[in-house]
């Protein structure tokens, strides 16, 4: 995982079409925009706290994260059941499904080949951020 600061908030506002892009049969478009969005608004809630992480290697492919695609992190929330996170663990980052079963972590991929992950007596980890978008190249 390589791991970037959002320097600076720069607003940059991009036109908005209101309507729906179909994905099965072609529909005529609108020939206007609604409005206009700023993709901070929509992707970023606490700028001082998000990161944008580069993910490398396959564990998420199953959560439709996949190696090359770009993390929006927000370290200022905390991590939920079900929650996908960055994880630091005995010193190293990784990306896991967070689940506490009444108290108990585990971190789980979402692809068969990696097992989770599981603590004992010794084990350091801690929640570094949540997942929020996720922005895919296509």
């Amino acid at each position: 995982i390589s791991i970037r600061p959002l320097v600076a908030r720069l607003r940059r506002e991009l036109p908005f079409c209101g309507s729906k892009v179909a994905a099965g049969f072609p529909s005529p478009a609108d020939d206007w925009m609604e409005e206009s969005l700023d993709l901070n608004d929509r992707l970023i809630h606490n700028p001082a706290a998000t990161f944008l992480v580069k993910v490398d290697g396959p564990s998420m492919i199953g959560a439709g994260i996949a190696p090359g695609d770009m993390l929006v992190v927000d370290k200022s929330e905390d991590a939920k059941h079900g929650d996908i996170v960055v994880a630091v663990v005995n010193g190293e980052f990784t990306l896991k499904r967070y689940i506490n079963n009444n108290g108990v972590i585990t971190l789980v991929a979402e692809n068969t080949n990696y097992s989770p992950i599981t603590f004992k007596d010794g084990d350091e980890m801690s929640i570094w951020g949540v997942v929020k978008p996720c922005i895919k190249d296509f």
